[in-house]
């Protein structure tokens, strides 16, 4: 499936990881050349610089032969240019877009291009849902339709994984760390990386509850 998704803060580094790590093909659009920088061979997509509310950016991105777009950068404005854009001009079948503004959430409909909108507040494992529900990818069902949940948790300042590195968690079998994401940045889940407060850590499971996520890391 390719995917393009439109606003490299810590909301689309974090779907960017999740699903590209499935197998999909994600670029993963952003205005800001340093972040693109930062984050380029860090992350299972494509990243690349440029205002994805210009349609030749849109199209170098490849969007004509895109099935997914998402708009996650922090301006409502940008998320529904960017949306129409995808939807009018190059048809693109599945649209989604953040609302960062509750009191704009009634712009965010099939008028301005966009097939779901999601709060802001809402969590990711929510948005990452609302891209597969009506995805007939096989790479994308796994993760909501055969029981692959994601679970985030957050290291806080009294959690027994603050401090310790990764590989000296007992982590039990069937959880799989996706991603530690670190000021917005994702990290690549190495044994030898301490986690630190505010850490923010994307576990895969088929099996794994949240209390059980919970009892590892806090």
């Amino acid at each position: 499936m390719r995917i393009i998704i439109a606003g490299a803060g810590r909301l689309g580094t974090q779907i960017a990881q999740v699903l590209g790590g499935t197998g999909n093909q994600v670029t993963l659009l952003d205005q800001d050349d340093d972040r693109v920088a930062a984050l380029r061979d860090r992350l299972p997509a494509e990243v690349r610089a440029g205002d994805a509310c210009e349609p030749g950016v849109l199209e170098d991105a490849g969007a004509h032969a895109a099935d997914l777009v998402v708009a996650t950068t922090g301006e409502d404005e940008d998320n529904l240019v960017v949306s129409l854009l995808a939807k009018r001009q190059f048809k693109v079948p599945r649209v989604i877009a953040r609302v960062n503004d509750d009191d704009n959430a009634w712009l965010f409909t099939q008028h301005w291009g966009v097939d779901t909108a999601v709060p802001a507040a809402a969590p990711l494992v929510s948005l990452v849902e609302e891209a597969t529900s009506a995805s007939d990818t096989v790479a994308l069902l796994r993760l909501s339709k055969a029981g692959v949940n994601v679970i985030e948790t957050t290291i806080g300042p009294r959690s027994r994984a603050a401090g310790r590195a990764l590989g000296e968690l007992a982590v039990p079998p069937g959880i799989v760390v996706a991603a530690v994401v670190r000021g917005g940045d994702p990290l690549t889940p190495a044994a030898d990386l301490e986690l630190r407060e505010g850490d923010e850590i994307l576990v895969l499971s088929h099996t794994a509850t949240e209390s059980e996520v919970h009892a590892v890391f806090q």
